[in-house]
């Protein structure tokens, strides 16, 4: 699949943008928040606008989120932002930390215990950036909602 051509915002051109954003406190409870927050927002852009989503886009977006905010909480002191925002084909999964140090997948090693979470979201993303911020970083993945055009009915979600 070939990634859609991106404005100065990260979206693509005419698309309709459709968003929703959390703010986690970085405890214990917050992975799970986080991806419970995705699925419901990607079950909602399914019933309510009308959009198809797969079942896979479901399982992969929560997968980034729980990946992405499980390294916000461990690496960065206090809370962390999520943001989710359907552009075009795509959802695009955002979280910002304190944390000015970005992140960098670590080489293939088979003997390695742990710490493979980035290198799992680069490989099932359509597309994977990191960005400073004034204060901390952003970490923004897009994965497709559809995959080989098949999506869920809302009620199956």
């Amino acid at each position: 699949m070939e990634p859609s051509p991106l404005d100065e915002d990260h979206t693509v051109p005419g698309a309709q943008r459709i968003d929703t954003t959390v703010a986690l406190e970085g405890d214990g409870t917050c992975i799970a928040r986080a991806r419970d927050v995705a699925a419901e927002f990607l079950t909602r852009v399914q019933a309510e606008e009308g959009l198809p989503v797969s079942e896979r886009a479901v399982h992969v977006t929560q997968l980034v989120v729980s990946e992405l905010v499980t390294n916000a909480c461990k690496y960065a002191p206090g809370p962390a932002l999520m943001d989710l925002r359907i552009t075009g084909d795509l959802v695009e999964v955002a979280v910002w930390d304190s944390d000015p140090v970005l992140p960098v997948a670590k080489a293939t090693d088979a003997g390695r215990v742990g710490q493979h979470g980035l290198e799992i979201v680069m490989a099932l993303v359509q597309g994977f950036e990191t960005q400073r911020e004034p204060v901390g970083k952003r970490v923004i993945a897009r994965i497709p909602l559809l995959e080989d055009g098949r999506a869920t009915p809302p009620s199956a979600l």
